[in-house]
């Protein structure tokens, strides 16, 4: 006599006499020693790293804050065309595309000002961060356009784009922190960061007292931004030409 997958006795070698399935078929479900079924819960998804960028993610989050995988479809985001208009239309042919909307509503600047972003060596061992250390050298020249400007990390998902993107530093909150201009001068303002915004001269020590939050600072001419693992930030007029 032969058993069927199911657990039925039968003297067919094919298909079972009592069932139907198929001998070499796995039963839809099986029983323990007490004949009980029993139950498996379904295994929850794992959102908190993105399938696409591998960037930790919370593991309620519907889209990856680093590239906007949809967690919830398992897709990309559809890229913006630029045909594209609030009312859904299509320009006429032969018509230029909308300007992209400026996410910063803050006055433009009338003088040309630029950040120096610097990957600090000395910041970096004075944090103590478990994160590799990228190789120093140039600085990056982020061109300022307005009086108030956001220094953090991007983000989809919350609809973040700093004026200042520091993604590349884990260190670095979503929103770090303000600067604030009068067109001659400059101010630093912490917006609540996870490792302090800090102000320190070009020569000597470090900073080791970060800016109190919701605190604006002036920056001196001679004093640099410290923010995250390894970033320092220098803001300085811009050069005849640096700026288009």
């Amino acid at each position: 006599m032969n058993v069927c997958p199911a657990g039925h006795d039968t003297a067919a070698t094919d298909y079972c006499d009592v069932c139907g399935i198929a001998m070499g078929d796995q039963p839809a479900s099986s029983t323990d020693d007490t004949g009980t079924l029993p139950v498996v819960p379904p295994a929850a998804p794992d959102t908190t790293s993105c399938p696409n960028c591998s960037a930790a993610n919370p593991a309620n989050a519907l889209f990856c804050e680093a590239c906007g995988y949809d967690f919830t479809t398992g897709t990309m985001p559809r890229p913006l065309n630029p045909l594209d208009v609030s009312s859904g239309s299509t320009p006429a042919a032969g018509a230029a595309p909308a300007a992209p909307a400026d996410p910063n509503p803050a006055p433009a600047l009338t003088d040309a000002w630029v950040a120096e972003i610097w990957i600090d060596p000395d910041w970096y061992t004075d944090q103590k961060s478990t994160d590799p250390l990228p190789s120093p050298g140039l600085p990056t020249v982020v061109p300022l356009k307005h009086t108030s400007v956001l220094i953090g990390r991007a983000s989809r998902s919350r609809n973040i784009t700093p004026d200042i993107d520091l993604s590349s530093d884990n260190g670095i909150s979503r929103r770090h922190a303000q600067l604030t201009t009068d067109g001659t001068r400059w101010w630093v303002e912490d917006l609540g960061s996870s490792n302090g915004t800090y102000v320190g001269s070009s020569v000597g020590r470090l900073p080791s007292t970060p800016v109190p939050v919701g605190r604006k600072l002036e920056i001196a001419p001679d004093e640099r931004v410290y923010v995250g693992a390894w970033t320092r930030i220098v803001i300085r007029r811009a050069t005849d030409g640096e700026v288009a």
